[in-house]
């Protein structure tokens, strides 16, 4: 970081836990400690610290780890600009831009910085309005900036410290070289980049090669196993029969999300289930922002049990108290398993997770799971619920205990898929 760059922040203090002995300002850790945010979480201890000490990040951790605190904090460090944005954060989807901005824009307003997040699907005129009234932090998608960076109405030219959210899920997408382009836009090549991964893989790599300087590397790998345990049921069943089952799954716990392949899917299954007595709403791209933010603020809420989504919700929706998530179809990926199951047990919670194996794709879902690291309980459906079975474990060496991404020590599943009856119903919270 330049000699030249100042942040208003406090010196750390020596020794303890808390924030503000990262450096942590003392009123924004105290806002914290009322949220019941006393104590930092691993991401945060390792990345907060250096982050604020002017230091590149490039950090690996799952999601519900807390890194969007993790990052958040530094962003709301950096003085406020001259009415140009002087922080950008970018993510993969708009419902995680969106929630990002959630957690910052509090926290940006108690340092006098205003918050402004840049996504599709709204009306850009409002953004270019915000834009030449003054932003000093600005969170959105690739697409949207790019856009506006085009329009000449986003000037990146003063943004100090830049962060890339889900940056491997940016690369699948096919947003890096969007990516590139925006950094190259900001002074972060003599300021600061903080980049965070649930994988490092070749994409993130080289981005980190291009863009960092000399970065704090952090692995967080998996969340504490002690956080709450999460059982993976895999059943085997006749492709027709998965609406019966997912059915039957669902009428014993109080919110779920159902994963599904592809957009007429989603729509599909969540029609069906509300005409059997089961509230569901669909989320995916097609859908409008509005429609995709009013779904799934009644599913946060607790007015819709469930939720029918495709990928777009695997990485991109932070909601806590989800009972089950059901993958009614298989996802391609092992991380794409690993990313949607990450939507239960968050939050120390305990969780479930079922997958629907079709025999007509069953070799496939085997070697699935082979490689999807948790202990997996199979059972059979042959008419009426379906009922456990012995499989060969898996060696030990190929497992992690961590049930995706919140942890799970193997855990058994009831016939059903899960804990029967679920928690009480109440709002759900935004993580």
């Amino acid at each position: 970081m330049p000699a030249t760059e100042t942040r208003r922040r406090p010196a750390r203090t020596a020794g303890g836990d808390d924030f503000a002995a990262l450096g942590v300002d003392r009123a924004i850790a105290s806002r914290l400690a009322r949220d019941g945010i006393t104590t930092p979480r691993p991401i945060q201890v390792d990345t907060v610290a250096a982050a604020l000490d002017g230091r590149d990040v490039c950090g690996r951790a799952p999601t519900g780890s807390g890194k969007t605190l993790a990052f958040a904090l530094p962003a709301v460090h950096v003085a406020p600009g001259q009415g140009r944005p002087v922080v950008a954060i970018l993510a993969p989807t708009r419902e995680l831009a969106l929630q990002i901005t959630e957690v910052v824009r509090p926290l940006g307003d108690m340092r006098g910085l205003r918050t402004w997040a840049l996504i599709g699907g709204t009306n850009i005129k409002r953004d270019i309005a915000a834009l030449k009234a003054g932003v000093d932090i600005v969170i959105g998608c690739p697409g949207r900036m790019v856009d506006l960076v085009q329009r000449t109405a986003l000037k990146l030219g003063d943004v100090r410290l830049a962060v890339l959210d889900e940056a491997d899920r940016m690369a699948d997408m096919g947003f890096i070289p969007d990516v590139t382009r925006l950094l190259d836009a900001t002074r972060c090549a003599d300021g600061q980049l903080l980049l965070f991964s649930a994988t490092l893989d070749d994409p993130t790599a080289t981005l980190e090669a291009r863009d960092s300087h000399d970065p704090v590397r952090v692995d967080v790998g998996a969340a504490p196993t002690a956080s709450g345990d999460v059982s993976h049921t895999w059943y085997t069943l006749d492709r027709p029969d998965r609406r019966e089952v997912v059915q039957s799954i669902l009428a014993d716990h109080r919110s779920a999300i159902v994963f599904c392949r592809t957009k007429r899917g989603a729509d599909r299954l969540a029609t069906q289930l509300t005409r059997n007595g089961c509230d569901a709403a669909a989320i995916h791209g097609d859908r409008s922002q509005n429609q995709r933010q009013r779904a799934l603020a009644a599913f946060t809420e607790g007015r819709t049990r469930v939720l029918v989504a495709t990928d777009i919700a695997a990485r991109g929706i932070h909601v806590d108290d989800v009972d089950v998530v059901v993958h009614y179809d298989l996802p391609a990926a092992p991380e794409d398993y690993v990313h949607r199951s990450g939507r239960t047990g968050r939050a120390g919670a305990d969780g479930a997770v079922v997958a629907l194996v079709c025999r007509d794709s069953e070799a496939d879902g085997k070697a699935l799971a082979r490689k999807v690291g948790v202990d997996v309980t199979w059972a059979r459906h042959g008419g009426g619920r379906p009922t456990p079975v012995t499989e060969r474990p898996q060696p030990a060496a190929q497992r992690q205990h961590t049930g995706g991404p919140r942890g799970s020590r193997g855990g058994t599943a009831a016939p059903s898929g899960g804990r029967r009856g679920g928690r009480g119903r109440r709002p759900r919270r935004n993580g």
